[in-house]
């Protein structure tokens, strides 16, 4: 058998996890596994700050969409001709003569 072909067959067999300089490898591989959990811990809590913005931004959308609704109640709410067609249903008409102007002249 050729050099490569029994590197190759070594290789497939895990020779290197139990041959005599095994412990320099089993700490490779080892560290090697810590690095790819944390990784993956990583990405899994990046994907939830990224669907919590998502949720936030509906929410926002939704909140905005409320509060221009609501600005739009209140300015129909505000307009002289609902309120007089609200004071008119209690009975209380408009002054027919305006206000006067009272001026107040202080003698030393």
């Amino acid at each position: 058998m050729s050099k490569v072909k029994k590197g190759i067959y070594d290789f497939l067999r895990g020779s290197f996890l139990t041959d005599a300089s095994a412990f320099k490898n089993w700490r490779i591989i080892i560290f090697i596994v810590v690095l790819l959990l944390i990784m993956i811990s990583s990405g899994h809590s990046a994907e939830k700050k990224v669907i919590k913005i998502s949720d936030l931004n509906k929410r926002k959308r939704e909140l905005r969409a409320e509060y221009h609704d609501t600005g739009t109640i209140l300015e129909r709410m505000e307009m002289e001709s609902s309120i007089k067609k609200k004071v008119k249903i209690r009975g209380i008409k408009p002054v027919e003569n305006p206000p006067q102007k009272i001026k107040v002249t202080i003698k030393d």
